[in-house]
Protein backbone atom coordinates (compact mmCIF):
# COMPACT_ATOMS: atom_id res chain seq x y z
CA UNK A 1 0.00 0.00 0.00
CA UNK A 2 1.40 3.40 -1.00
CA UNK A 3 1.87 5.95 1.77
CA UNK A 4 -0.13 9.13 1.23
CA UNK A 5 0.56 12.48 2.82
CA UNK A 6 -2.99 13.51 3.65
CA UNK A 7 -1.87 16.95 4.79
CA UNK A 8 -0.39 17.51 1.34
CA UNK A 9 -3.58 16.16 -0.30
CA UNK A 10 -5.66 18.84 1.48
CA UNK A 11 -2.95 21.48 1.19
CA UNK A 12 -2.76 22.18 4.93
CA UNK A 13 0.03 22.33 7.49
CA UNK A 14 0.56 19.34 9.79
CA UNK A 15 -0.40 21.57 12.72
CA UNK A 16 -3.63 22.74 11.08
CA UNK A 17 -6.64 22.86 13.39
CA UNK A 18 -9.95 21.13 12.72
CA UNK A 19 -11.60 24.24 11.26
CA UNK A 20 -8.74 24.79 8.78
CA UNK A 21 -8.96 21.16 7.65
CA UNK A 22 -12.74 21.45 7.27
CA UNK A 23 -12.48 24.59 5.13
CA UNK A 24 -9.74 23.08 2.94
CA UNK A 25 -11.80 19.93 2.40
CA UNK A 26 -14.96 21.83 1.43
CA UNK A 27 -13.07 24.04 -1.00
CA UNK A 28 -11.41 21.09 -2.75
CA UNK A 29 -14.58 18.97 -2.67
CA UNK A 30 -16.45 21.67 -4.55
CA UNK A 31 -13.61 22.05 -7.06
CA UNK A 32 -13.23 18.35 -7.88
CA UNK A 33 -16.78 17.08 -7.38
CA UNK A 34 -17.89 14.76 -10.22
CA UNK A 35 -20.94 16.94 -10.89
CA UNK A 36 -18.61 19.83 -11.72
CA UNK A 37 -16.14 17.68 -13.68
CA UNK A 38 -18.37 15.25 -15.55
CA UNK A 39 -16.39 12.60 -17.41
CA UNK A 40 -13.06 13.71 -15.90
CA UNK A 41 -11.54 10.54 -14.41
CA UNK A 42 -8.60 12.41 -12.89
CA UNK A 43 -10.96 14.77 -11.07
CA UNK A 44 -12.98 11.77 -9.87
CA UNK A 45 -9.85 10.10 -8.44
CA UNK A 46 -8.79 13.38 -6.87
CA UNK A 47 -12.24 13.71 -5.27
CA UNK A 48 -11.92 10.22 -3.76
CA UNK A 49 -8.44 11.05 -2.48
CA UNK A 50 -9.71 14.27 -0.89
CA UNK A 51 -12.54 12.40 0.86
CA UNK A 52 -10.07 9.79 2.09
CA UNK A 53 -7.75 12.45 3.50
CA UNK A 54 -10.62 14.26 5.20
CA UNK A 55 -11.93 11.01 6.68
CA UNK A 56 -8.63 10.53 8.50
CA UNK A 57 -7.64 14.10 9.41
CA UNK A 58 -11.11 15.20 10.56
CA UNK A 59 -11.27 12.35 13.10
CA UNK A 60 -9.03 13.10 16.15
CA UNK A 61 -8.33 9.42 16.90
CA UNK A 62 -7.57 8.50 13.29
CA UNK A 63 -5.41 11.58 12.88
CA UNK A 64 -3.42 10.78 16.01
CA UNK A 65 -2.81 7.24 14.79
CA UNK A 66 -1.91 8.47 11.31
CA UNK A 67 0.59 11.00 12.70
CA UNK A 68 2.28 8.31 14.80
CA UNK A 69 2.25 5.59 12.16
CA UNK A 70 2.64 7.38 8.85
CA UNK A 71 6.35 8.14 8.44
CA UNK A 72 7.53 4.79 9.88
CA UNK A 73 5.13 2.94 7.65
CA UNK A 74 6.43 4.79 4.59
CA UNK A 75 10.06 4.02 5.43
CA UNK A 76 9.31 0.36 6.00
CA UNK A 77 7.47 0.04 2.68
CA UNK A 78 10.19 1.86 0.77
CA UNK A 79 12.69 -0.62 2.16
CA UNK A 80 10.68 -3.45 0.61
CA UNK A 81 9.24 -4.80 3.86
CA UNK A 82 5.95 -6.68 4.12
CA UNK A 83 3.64 -4.83 6.51
CA UNK A 84 2.03 -8.10 7.55
CA UNK A 85 5.38 -9.26 9.00
CA UNK A 86 6.35 -5.97 10.62
CA UNK A 87 7.29 -6.08 14.30
CA UNK A 88 4.82 -3.57 15.67
CA UNK A 89 5.97 -4.07 19.25
CA UNK A 90 9.45 -3.03 18.14
CA UNK A 91 7.99 0.01 16.38
CA UNK A 92 6.03 0.99 19.48
CA UNK A 93 9.16 0.69 21.65
CA UNK A 94 11.09 2.96 19.27
CA UNK A 95 8.35 5.57 19.65
CA UNK A 96 8.91 6.04 23.37
CA UNK A 97 9.93 2.92 25.26
CA UNK A 98 7.54 1.28 27.68
CA UNK A 99 3.88 1.95 27.17
CA UNK A 100 2.30 4.74 29.22
CA UNK A 101 -1.21 6.03 29.60
CA UNK A 102 -0.49 8.43 26.74
CA UNK A 103 0.57 5.61 24.36
CA UNK A 104 -2.38 3.71 22.89
CA UNK A 105 -0.28 0.87 21.44
CA UNK A 106 0.24 -2.42 23.23
CA UNK A 107 0.61 -4.92 20.40
CA UNK A 108 0.54 -8.66 20.75
CA UNK A 109 1.95 -9.90 17.43
CA UNK A 110 0.14 -13.23 17.82
CA UNK A 111 -3.24 -11.53 18.04
CA UNK A 112 -2.71 -8.17 16.37
CA UNK A 113 -4.59 -7.71 13.10
CA UNK A 114 -2.87 -5.13 10.92
CA UNK A 115 -5.86 -5.10 8.63
CA UNK A 116 -8.10 -3.93 11.49
CA UNK A 117 -5.65 -1.16 12.36
CA UNK A 118 -5.28 0.13 8.80
CA UNK A 119 -8.97 -0.26 8.08
CA UNK A 120 -9.83 1.85 11.12
CA UNK A 121 -7.34 4.44 9.90
CA UNK A 122 -7.85 4.42 6.15
CA UNK A 123 -11.07 2.52 5.55
CA UNK A 124 -9.28 -0.18 3.49
CA UNK A 125 -7.52 -3.52 4.06
CA UNK A 126 -4.57 -5.29 2.51
CA UNK A 127 -5.02 -7.74 -0.36
CA UNK A 128 -5.97 -11.21 0.81
CA UNK A 129 -7.58 -10.00 4.04
CA UNK A 130 -11.33 -10.24 4.48
CA UNK A 131 -13.42 -7.56 6.07
CA UNK A 132 -17.01 -7.54 7.23
CA UNK A 133 -16.85 -3.86 7.98
CA UNK A 134 -19.05 -1.42 6.18
CA UNK A 135 -17.19 1.19 4.09
CA UNK A 136 -16.96 4.69 5.47
CA UNK A 137 -19.70 7.26 4.89
CA UNK A 138 -19.14 10.20 2.56
CA UNK A 139 -20.07 13.86 2.90
CA UNK A 140 -21.04 16.31 0.17
CA UNK A 141 -21.46 20.05 0.89
CA UNK A 142 -24.64 21.59 -0.55
CA UNK A 143 -25.60 25.27 -0.42
CA UNK A 144 -29.24 26.37 -0.44
CA UNK A 145 -31.05 29.70 0.00
CA UNK A 146 -32.98 30.73 3.08
CA UNK A 147 -36.22 30.54 1.08
CA UNK A 148 -35.36 26.95 0.12
CA UNK A 149 -34.65 26.14 3.76
CA UNK A 150 -38.05 27.60 4.66
CA UNK A 151 -40.16 25.58 2.25
CA UNK A 152 -37.88 22.58 1.65
CA UNK A 153 -36.21 21.83 -1.64
CA UNK A 154 -34.38 19.13 -3.60
CA UNK A 155 -31.11 18.58 -5.41
CA UNK A 156 -30.24 16.25 -8.29
CA UNK A 157 -26.93 14.46 -7.84
CA UNK A 158 -25.09 12.31 -10.36
CA UNK A 159 -23.77 8.92 -9.23
CA UNK A 160 -22.44 6.15 -11.45
CA UNK A 161 -24.00 7.78 -14.48
CA UNK A 162 -27.43 8.01 -12.88
CA UNK A 163 -29.23 11.07 -11.55
CA UNK A 164 -30.63 10.87 -8.03
CA UNK A 165 -33.06 13.44 -6.67
CA UNK A 166 -32.61 14.17 -2.98
CA UNK A 167 -35.27 15.85 -0.85
CA UNK A 168 -34.00 18.45 1.62
CA UNK A 169 -36.61 19.00 4.34
CA UNK A 170 -37.92 22.39 5.44
CA UNK A 171 -36.20 23.86 8.49
CA UNK A 172 -32.63 22.70 7.82
CA UNK A 173 -29.81 24.88 9.15
CA UNK A 174 -26.18 25.33 8.25
CA UNK A 175 -24.53 22.11 9.44
CA UNK A 176 -27.67 19.96 9.05
CA UNK A 177 -26.96 16.56 7.47
CA UNK A 178 -29.34 14.87 5.04
CA UNK A 179 -28.76 11.13 4.77
CA UNK A 180 -28.78 9.30 1.44
CA UNK A 181 -28.88 5.69 2.53
CA UNK A 182 -26.66 3.32 0.55
CA UNK A 183 -25.37 6.05 -1.80
CA UNK A 184 -21.84 6.22 -0.42
CA UNK A 185 -18.99 3.81 -1.16
CA UNK A 186 -19.18 0.10 -2.00
CA UNK A 187 -16.59 -2.44 -0.88
CA UNK A 188 -15.56 -5.75 -2.44
CA UNK A 189 -18.24 -7.60 -0.46
CA UNK A 190 -20.99 -5.43 -1.89
CA UNK A 191 -21.60 -3.48 1.31
CA UNK A 192 -22.49 0.17 0.85
CA UNK A 193 -22.10 3.20 3.07
CA UNK A 194 -24.26 6.32 3.21
CA UNK A 195 -23.79 9.73 1.64
CA UNK A 196 -24.59 12.76 3.77
CA UNK A 197 -25.41 16.14 2.30
CA UNK A 198 -23.93 18.77 4.63
CA UNK A 199 -26.17 21.82 4.35
CA UNK A 200 -24.98 25.40 4.17
CA UNK A 201 -27.74 28.03 4.18
CA UNK A 202 -26.51 31.09 2.29
CA UNK A 203 -26.84 34.53 3.94
CA UNK A 204 -30.04 36.40 3.00
CA UNK A 205 -30.24 40.09 2.08
CA UNK A 206 -33.48 40.67 4.03
CA UNK A 207 -33.58 38.22 6.91
CA UNK A 208 -31.17 37.39 9.69
CA UNK A 209 -31.61 33.92 11.12
CA UNK A 210 -31.00 32.88 14.72
CA UNK A 211 -31.85 29.21 15.15
CA UNK A 212 -35.55 29.03 14.17
CA UNK A 213 -36.25 32.76 14.63
CA UNK A 214 -35.94 35.41 11.94
CA UNK A 215 -35.17 39.13 12.20
CA UNK A 216 -35.72 41.85 9.62
CA UNK A 217 -36.05 45.62 9.36
CA UNK A 218 -39.38 47.20 8.43
CA UNK A 219 -39.79 50.85 7.42
CA UNK A 220 -42.64 52.81 9.00
CA UNK A 221 -43.37 56.44 8.15
CA UNK A 222 -43.17 58.93 10.99
CA UNK A 223 -46.90 59.65 11.00
CA UNK A 224 -47.86 55.97 11.35
CA UNK A 225 -45.23 55.64 14.06
CA UNK A 226 -46.67 58.62 15.97
CA UNK A 227 -50.38 58.00 15.45
CA UNK A 228 -50.43 54.23 15.05
CA UNK A 229 -51.77 52.35 12.06
CA UNK A 230 -51.10 49.36 9.87
CA UNK A 231 -48.39 48.35 7.44
CA UNK A 232 -47.99 45.35 5.16
CA UNK A 233 -44.89 43.23 5.76
CA UNK A 234 -43.51 40.52 3.52
CA UNK A 235 -42.60 37.28 5.26
CA UNK A 236 -41.25 34.01 3.87
CA UNK A 237 -44.77 32.61 4.23
CA UNK A 238 -46.49 35.52 2.47
CA UNK A 239 -47.60 39.08 3.21
CA UNK A 240 -49.12 39.94 6.58
CA UNK A 241 -50.76 43.12 7.88
CA UNK A 242 -49.03 44.37 11.03
CA UNK A 243 -50.53 46.80 13.55
CA UNK A 244 -48.16 49.61 14.56
CA UNK A 245 -48.97 50.94 18.07
CA UNK A 246 -49.14 54.73 18.53
CA UNK A 247 -45.87 56.28 19.69
CA UNK A 248 -43.66 53.58 18.17
CA UNK A 249 -40.04 54.68 18.11
CA UNK A 250 -37.29 53.62 15.74
CA UNK A 251 -35.61 50.41 16.91
CA UNK A 252 -38.69 48.96 18.59
CA UNK A 253 -39.20 45.24 18.01
CA UNK A 254 -42.53 43.74 17.05
CA UNK A 255 -42.89 39.98 17.42
CA UNK A 256 -44.88 37.93 14.93
CA UNK A 257 -45.44 34.51 16.48
CA UNK A 258 -45.07 31.52 14.20
CA UNK A 259 -43.78 33.56 11.25
CA UNK A 260 -40.18 32.35 11.53
CA UNK A 261 -38.53 29.18 10.22
CA UNK A 262 -40.21 25.77 10.36
CA UNK A 263 -38.76 23.51 13.03
CA UNK A 264 -37.23 20.18 12.10
CA UNK A 265 -38.46 18.74 15.37
CA UNK A 266 -41.25 18.80 16.28
CA UNK A 267 -42.59 19.15 12.77
CA UNK A 268 -45.43 21.56 12.19
CA UNK A 269 -44.06 24.18 14.57
CA UNK A 270 -42.41 27.46 13.60
CA UNK A 271 -40.09 29.99 15.15
CA UNK A 272 -40.97 33.69 15.39
CA UNK A 273 -40.30 36.69 13.17
CA UNK A 274 -39.04 39.86 14.86
CA UNK A 275 -39.56 43.16 13.06
CA UNK A 276 -37.14 45.99 13.81
CA UNK A 277 -38.98 49.26 13.20
CA UNK A 278 -37.09 51.87 11.16
CA UNK A 279 -38.98 55.19 11.31
CA UNK A 280 -38.70 57.23 8.11
CA UNK A 281 -39.33 60.95 7.70
CA UNK A 282 -40.31 62.87 4.56
CA UNK A 283 -37.38 64.60 2.85
CA UNK A 284 -39.36 67.47 1.35
CA UNK A 285 -42.10 69.48 3.02
CA UNK A 286 -44.38 72.19 1.66
CA UNK A 287 -44.37 75.53 3.42
CA UNK A 288 -47.83 74.80 4.76
CA UNK A 289 -46.77 71.41 6.16
CA UNK A 290 -43.66 72.92 7.70
CA UNK A 291 -45.66 75.62 9.49
CA UNK A 292 -48.11 73.01 10.78
CA UNK A 293 -45.29 70.83 12.11
CA UNK A 294 -43.54 73.78 13.72
CA UNK A 295 -46.77 74.62 15.50
CA UNK A 296 -47.09 71.05 16.76
CA UNK A 297 -43.43 71.00 17.81
CA UNK A 298 -43.86 74.17 19.89
CA UNK A 299 -46.87 72.64 21.58
CA UNK A 300 -44.74 69.69 22.83
CA UNK A 301 -41.71 71.72 23.87
CA UNK A 302 -40.82 71.18 27.50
Amino acid sequence: MEYKDYYKVLGVDRNADAETIKKAFRKLARQYHPDVNKGDKKAEERFKEINEANDVLSDPEKRKLYDQLGSNYQQYRQAGGDPRNYDWNQWARRQGGAQTAEQPFNFDTDEFDLGDLMESLLGRRYPGQQSARRPRDLEQPVQITLAEAYRGTSRVLSKDGQEIEVTIPAGVKTGSRVRMKGQGMRNARGQTSDLYLVIEVAPDATYERQDDDLYRDVKVDVFTAMLGGETTVQTLGGNVVVTIPPGTSSGKRIRLRGKGMPKLNPKGEYGDLYLRVMVTVPRELSDEDRRALEKIAKHYEA
